[in-house]
């Protein structure tokens, strides 16, 4: 239950990480609403699995999920741009991901 409750806490940072971009400098009620929400839900569930996982595993696993989702959310929803060296970093931040859920305790 842990690792599902980090898992759905990384996919809620991504959602407020990009609901900032459509608050406007939370200027528009309904994403600032949705953000806050967002970033309420996402810190509540990373405080549940950290009742069970050690924070050393958590937390980093929290940040990559939140991390590359906001990532490719920027491509996606905003077009920035794709790189090269930049797909390398988020191949190698999902090797650090995977890598520290297969070596938890």
């Amino acid at each position: 239950m842990a690792w599902f409750a980090l898992v759905l806490a990384g996919i809620l940072e991504v959602v407020w990480a990009v609901g900032l971009v459509y608050t406007k400098g939370f200027t528009r009620l309904v994403p600032s609403v949705v953000t806050v929400i967002a970033l309420a839900g996402s810190m509540w569930l990373l405080a549940f699995a950290t009742r069970t996982l050690p924070i050393g595993t958590a937390y980093p696993i929290w940040v990559g999920i939140g991390a590359l989702g906001a990532a490719c959310a920027g491509v996606v929803l905003f077009g920035e741009a794709v790189s090269p060296a930049r797909v390398v970093f988020v191949v190698l931040l999902v090797v650090s991901i995977v890598g520290l859920k297969v070596t938890a305790a």
